[in-house]
């Protein structure tokens, strides 16, 4: 069997529960028997090799260890896991990866074997590094991971000159759609998304993994922040992302420039708002995702039209793209496509989008890839 894997299974399980923290996987083995299985709980609890020691209990005394990040070493909101990994005994850890991050960075490692327990790093590596991009994003730069997310049809429409799009793509597709703003610290959209579909940008239970719906029992699950950028608070008090009948929390940003009297509308309502740094008369996207971290998110999903995702692009703070494709065609010169804006004037000036996976949901395709960033990465930090 491969340990590694079904620790990588397990650490998808955290995805959406355990951040500002890593998403993390591990797996105790005795005698070529899982003893014990653990992925990192919601901050303040038990990190994955915890939760994985403490079920295999006894029998971890010359166990093994699979995870998927190097453990721990500091005091956080919780004990550093290389002295549970200590005290419990185990004999050999294997680490996916070392954590980039400043306050481990091999620091983890170097604790386990001054205490003779023997280390093996590299399996799965590029998958693990994938299932944690967004922390690891978050602590190079101090920025959220930006996915901007899409459905349109095979003519590149994401909805029909009239405004309808309910619905591009198949319930296979939208599912697909419901456990990405699951996985995801926030959900953000422009003030036209607002005005022109009345959204909740809730998250339900169907939007989490089997096993982790058990796991909340008759919790409610984690809501991302919904985030609207709205330059000139045009949103309605009415709107269903301000009701305060719905779970979780909204934001809206807003500029100086925006009326005084709809800022007091809209804080009157459920809503937080704030007003924040303008750029060309709009919310300065750059200053907006720094706020952002600022509250710890760590992954924003963008399900915004046209105008703001060029407006991104453009900004160079993107970082993934997530295209889902219907099989239909709908056609019209007005209808609005995925990414508005005056675009690039010539075809060798387009934007790269490398490292793709092609993935067939339902009748519909899932195109994903990594969007290039600026030859000097200043412009955007």
């Amino acid at each position: 069997m491969d340990y590694m894997a079904r620790a990588l299974e397990l650490a998808e399980r955290a995805l959406g529960v355990s951040s500002p923290n890593p998403a993390v996987g591990a797996v105790v083995v005795k005698d070529g028997r899982i003893v014990g299985e653990g992925w990192t709980k919601p901050p303040g609890q038990g990190h994955a090799e915890v939760v994985a020691l403490e079920r295999a209990g006894a029998a971890a005394r010359g166990a093994t260890l699979y995870v998927t990040l190097e453990p721990c070493c500091h005091y956080g909101r919780t004990p550093p896991c290389t002295d549970a990994i200590i005290r419990a005994g185990i004999r050999v850890v294997h680490m996916a990866m070392i954590d980039p991050s400043p306050w481990v960075a091999g620091g983890g490692r170097r604790a386990l074997e001054a205490a003779g327990i023997a280390t093996v790093v590299g399996e799965h590596e590029a998958a693990a590094r994938r299932l944690n991009e967004s922390y690891f994003k978050y602590v190079a730069t101090g920025l959220p991971f930006v996915t901007v997310k899409w459905a349109m049809t095979l003519d590149g429409k994401i909805a029909s000159h009239t405004g309808d799009s309910r619905w591009v793509t198949g319930s296979r597709a939208r599912a697909r759609v419901a456990r990405l703003r699951a996985r995801s610290d926030a959900v953000l959209v422009g003030v036209g998304t607002v005005l022109l579909d009345d959204p909740q940008l809730t998250v339900r239970r169907e939007g989490f993994d089997p096993e982790a719906q058990e796991e909340l029992g008759e919790l409610p699950p984690r809501q991302p922040l919904r985030v609207v950028l709205d330059s000139q608070a045009r949103t309605p008090p009415t709107a269903r992302i301000v009701s305060p009948e719905l779970p979780g929390r909204t934001l809206l940003l807003v500029t100086d420039r925006a009326p005084a009297e709809r800022v007091a509308r809209l804080r009157a309502t459920a809503a937080e708002v704030l007003v924040v740094p303008e750029q060309d008369g709009r919310v300065h996207p750059r200053m907006a995702l720094r706020l952002l971290a600022e509250r710890s998110i760590t992954s924003v999903l963008v399900e915004a039209g046209g105008t703001l995702v060029a407006t991104l692009l453009e900004c160079g703070v993107v970082d993934k793209i997530c295209a889902f494709i219907a099989p239909k065609i709908i056609g019209g010169a007005t209808a609005p496509t995925p990414v508005e804006g005056i675009g690039c004037p010539a075809m060798h000036q387009a934007l790269p989008v490398h490292d793709l996976q092609i993935e067939r949901v339902g009748e519909d395709l899932l195109v994903e890839g990594y969007v290039a960033r600026p030859p000097d990465e200043s412009d955007w930090l």
